[in-house]
């Protein structure tokens, strides 16, 4: 997924650059008809998909069993296509929406059987953050931190694998 948000923020960049005045606002056209299209289609706040996701991170983890499966995945799709653009050509940092996606996308693989919600989460945020930003440590620390007062500390053997495998299949998927 950190992949696929990367090629095509680096596929439209060029072009939004070469005219950033006139296409910078129409950027943001998509990127509002994905927010708008996620919450008719949820019944959610559209500012999951529009903003980085550094407010949103809280209350997606506390209310984490109320999600299904579909509303999530839908968010991890909006907001990574939203994402993609907003790297394209509007101002912000790949933190905080890497994290978050990170941790919807484990949120999302918590549903099946044996990983918990607070691994799963723990798991996307280390592997999308190490994908997207490629700092292992940092990754597996921002991670693990994230999820303690939760009793993530129990997941960190699981988000130093999640990282490792992410960083070595991303670093090999680059071109």
């Amino acid at each position: 997924v950190a992949t696929g948000i990367r090629a095509l923020a680096l596929a439209v960049r060029p072009a939004v650059e070469a005219r950033l005045l006139l296409l910078t606002p129409v950027l943001g056209l998509p990127m509002a008809g994905l927010a708008t299209a996620f919450a008719q289609a949820t019944g959610e706040s559209a500012s999951l998909v529009l903003f980085s996701g550094q407010s949103a991170l809280g209350p997606v983890l506390g209310d984490a069993a109320d999600h299904s499966a579909g509303m999530l995945v839908l968010l991890l799709a909006c907001k990574g296509l939203a994402y993609s653009a907003a790297l394209s050509g509007f101002r912000g940092g790949p933190v905080f929406p890497a994290v978050f996606l990170g941790a919807v996308g484990g949120l999302a693989l918590a549903h099946l059987p044996g990983l918990g919600t607070t691994a799963g989460a723990a798991m996307g945020m280390g592997a999308m953050t190490v994908a997207m930003l490629g700092i292992p440590m940092t990754s597996v620390l921002l991670a693990t931190v994230v999820v303690s007062s939760s009793g993530g500390l129990d997941a960190t053997p699981l988000v130093i694998i999640a990282v490792a495998v992410a960083y070595v299949t991303s670093e090999r998927l680059k071109p």
